[in-house]
């Protein structure tokens, strides 16, 4: 095993040098990975245990009537659904008085914004994602055509933000609907929000989860057997089967995964 004795070596000029790791043989590098590997697997599965656990949170009845800005005019919560039956909505903050109105949203906010996945996914699971600020909507047109998102975007008009704890700092709230009945299921903020943004952390927090098949979830709830439903972003069609290719691809890497890790 030998170290980097010179500091000149990883040091860039006008930084102090790095008091970096060893460097090991590709032998002794892989050891050190499968030793942490078994903390990140512990890890996942702590995440997916933390995941079930949401599914089996209580729900809160959405009673009052709330009014959205939308590009087509006034919108309900229930219309923001776009008849799907999950709806995330993230309380961005772009408006006057937030730093960079009006040629810019929060520099936080627009970071989320920016590692938001292809939607066609996590719609392809009957759930909405649905952004909520209060400026204009003409501003909010303006500022996606600058910075080419593509999310739904709605303008609050009431107590909305106050009301589901996002009206002084940025938070994702989790709804489901029961035909027009609208319930409150969970809420990420803070540091939470840092994760979000696949189509996974999103569906992670939701009511039904990912709906699939190995997921500790209720009696009742969907599931589908995993990767089947997965597809190009311009190819999903509603209760289509799977490409019986595709199966058979990814029943291929399913063995191969278990028989690896045996």
């Amino acid at each position: 095993m030998t170290t980097i004795t010179s500091p000149e070596k990883n040091r860039k000029q006008g930084q102090p040098a790095m008091n970096t790791p060893p460097i090991v043989s590709p032998e002794a590098w892989e050891a050190a990975r499968e030793q942490l590997l078994v903390k990140e697997k512990a890890m996942i599965r702590a995440r997916d245990a933390l995941a079930a656990e949401r599914r089996r949170m209580p729900w809160v009845a959405v009673e009052k009537a709330y009014a959205f800005d939308g590009p087509g005019g006034e919108a309900s919560l229930l219309d923001l659904f776009q008849g799907r039956r999950q709806l995330i909505v993230y309380r961005a903050f772009f408006e006057p008085g937030v730093h960079g109105w009006p040629e810019h949203a929060c520099i936080g906010c627009s970071l989320g914004a920016d590692q938001v996945s292809h939607l066609a996914h996590l719609n392809a699971r009957d759930t909405t994602l649905v952004y909520a600020s209060r400026a204009p909507q003409a501003d909010i047109a303006r500022l996606k055509a600058r910075m080419g998102w593509e999310i739904p975007w709605v303008t609050i008009t009431d107590s909305f933000d106050a009301d589901f704890g996002v009206d002084e700092w940025h938070g994702h709230n989790a709804f489901i609907r029961d035909g027009d009945r609208v319930f409150r299921t969970y809420f990420i903020n803070s540091r939470g929000d840092e994760a979000m943004g696949t189509v996974w952390s999103y569906l992670d927090m939701t009511a039904l989860g990912r709906q699939e098949e190995w997921e500790d979830s209720p009696e009742g709830y969907p599931q589908t057997r995993p990767y089947k439903w997965w597809n190009w972003n311009d190819s999903y069609v509603p209760n289509a089967a799977p490409d019986p290719k595709w199966v058979k691809v990814s029943d291929a890497g399913e063995a191969a995964f278990r028989k690896r890790d045996g």
